[in-house]
């Protein structure tokens, strides 16, 4: 189906929604199963709160996913491509105007010179008598005399267009058949303010029928807006597109995702450390399904499989656990240089925040993978698992040196006696098997549980509770710094504050 051509229209007005990823991420899935055209275009016209920060926060996390448009406005260097642009609203007024100018010649929309108070009483007055908000058509009937009048008093008309009695039906995608009447729709719609400027229910359309739009995927908070769209295409004389409209992300309590609520903006995920090919694929399974028990599917797979027929009607819950999961999957499946270089940069942030006191290479990154790779919900939390390894000194909170069934008294004894075990073995019995075999020894020599000694050592040379395998961590750190740091904590039993 090459003549299938989708787009993904993003207002510039925050960073990138997880919302809008997730739409943007079936239009192309949709584009790439049938061979189609994929179109990306920047909806500016709000310029009060369009930034070009946001622009380019949306461009290059768009980019960051792997969701390459085939047509779209010039970003990162390159320049604009595709037929039919520009690709931003802001450059496209004249093609508005024309369009408005058409409707009105027609009497398909005519000026409206309502004032916002006059606006507001009438909109009080329907709260008052129990009716829903509706455009009353004062200025739908004016004769030329009545409009000349207006423009004399300095009223400057907005245009409305005319929104005919009847029911709207289509076939939606995902949805089937859908009916609307179009006494829902609140009335005469407002196509381009007073101030000349055109809103998104006229842009929308106009922009979707002037690049050959066929398929709009979007989500299903716009299906109240499709009757209006459809009203528009048919007025401007151009052919209806295909609608599919996708089910909303919900948050656990099942309301609509928000930022009040959920973590929303994509670039926050990536600081985290998830990586792409498990956002991806995440945001893929909210609302679709390959229809087998496979989670785990690289970006040119899904769109392989993906089908709008697979897609579900009700909402998709995110599931930040199942996130954390799928994207210790994909962690895992990383070649070896690949995920030392996503690393990188989180530990980099961790030394110049001053978390830890030394910058690891690549080669020191790389001879941890086998400690890390299994326990990395996020590439974030390298920092926590081994920044211990890159610190002079860490922090010991002494109560957490004492494990549940130990007194004080013999928790500083334990590491004692393993400080004295470890020295006594030598550099040569400082390995993995030796170490272990040292440490059970003095367990079982004073009668204490393995796991109660190790819990000891464990926190006097990392500080915390949890860590990567604790011998294989004692070799990384080396001899010297594993039997200074087991005497600090020793001596922090001492001490009536912590170390």
């Amino acid at each position: 189906m090459p003549d299938v051509r989708v787009r993904i229209a993003p207002s510039p007005t925050g960073p990138l929604h997880i919302g809008t990823a997730r739409t943007a991420l079936f239009n192309y899935l949709y584009a790439r199963h049938v061979g189609g055209t994929f179109v990306l275009r920047l909806e500016d016209t709000d310029q009060a709160r369009s930034t070009e920060g946001f622009e380019r926060d949306i461009l290059e996390h768009l980019h960051w996913l792997g969701l390459a448009w085939d047509e779209g406005p010039a970003a990162g260097g390159r320049a604009e491509r595709g037929p039919h642009g520009p690709y931003r609203q802001m450059a496209r007024l004249p093609l508005y105007a024309e369009a408005a100018a058409r409707l009105v010649a027609e009497d398909r929309a005519y000026p409206c010179y309502c004032s916002p108070d006059e606006l507001e009483a009438d909109r009080r007055a329907q709260e008052a008598s129990r009716q829903p908000p509706r455009y009353v058509g004062r200025c739908a009937t004016l004769t030329a005399a009545e409009r000349a009048a207006r423009e004399a008093e300095g009223r400057r008309p907005a245009v409305r267009f005319r929104i005919e009695p009847g029911v709207v039906a289509f076939d939606d995608l995902i949805r089937g058949r859908v009916e609307i009447d179009t006494a829902a729709l609140g009335g005469d719609l407002v196509i381009v303010r007073a101030d000349g400027t055109p809103l998104y229910h006229f842009t929308v359309v106009v922009d979707d029928a002037a690049m050959g739009i066929t398929h709009v995927i979007r989500g299903e908070d716009h299906l109240s807006n499709t009757p209006k769209h459809i009203l528009l295409f048919r007025a401007l004389g151009h052919p209806v597109p295909a609608f599919a409209h996708l089910p909303l992300i919900l948050n656990p309590d099942r309301t609509k995702m928000s930022k009040r609520k959920s973590q929303t903006a994509v670039r926050d995920y990536v600081a985290e450390g998830f990586v792409r090919e498990a956002l991806v694929n995440y945001l893929a399974y909210l609302g679709w399904s390959p229809g087998t028990e496979e989670d785990v599917l690289p970006l040119a797979e899904i769109a392989a499989r993906f089908d709008l027929a697979a897609v579900q009607k009700g909402g998709a819950v995110f599931d930040r656990a199942r996130l954390e999961w799928l994207n210790g999957q994909w962690i895992r499946r990383l070649a070896d240089d690949d995920l030392v270089e996503r690393l990188a940069p989180f530990l980099e942030a961790d030394w110049a925040a001053g978390r830890i006191d030394r910058n690891p290479g690549p080669a020191e990154i790389a001879a941890l993978l086998p400690l890390v790779r299994e326990r990395l919900p996020v590439l974030g939390a390298i920092g926590e698992l081994v920044g211990f390894l890159f610190s002079d000194a860490v922090a010991i909170d002494p109560a957490l040196l004492v494990p549940k069934r130990w007194e004080r008294a013999t928790a500083r004894a334990g590491l004692a006696e393993a400080s004295r075990a470890i020295d006594a073995a030598g550099p040569e019995g400082f390995a993995v098997g030796p170490l272990e075999g040292a440490l059970r020894g003095v367990a079982g020599a004073n009668g204490w549980k393995a796991g109660d000694l190790f819990m000891a050592v464990r926190v006097a040379l990392t500080g915390r509770t949890a860590t990567p395998p604790l011998f294989e961590s004692m070799v990384a750190l080396g001899r010297e710094r594993v039997l200074a740091r087991l005497d600090r904590a020793a001596r922090a039993l001492e001490a009536e504050t912590p170390a």
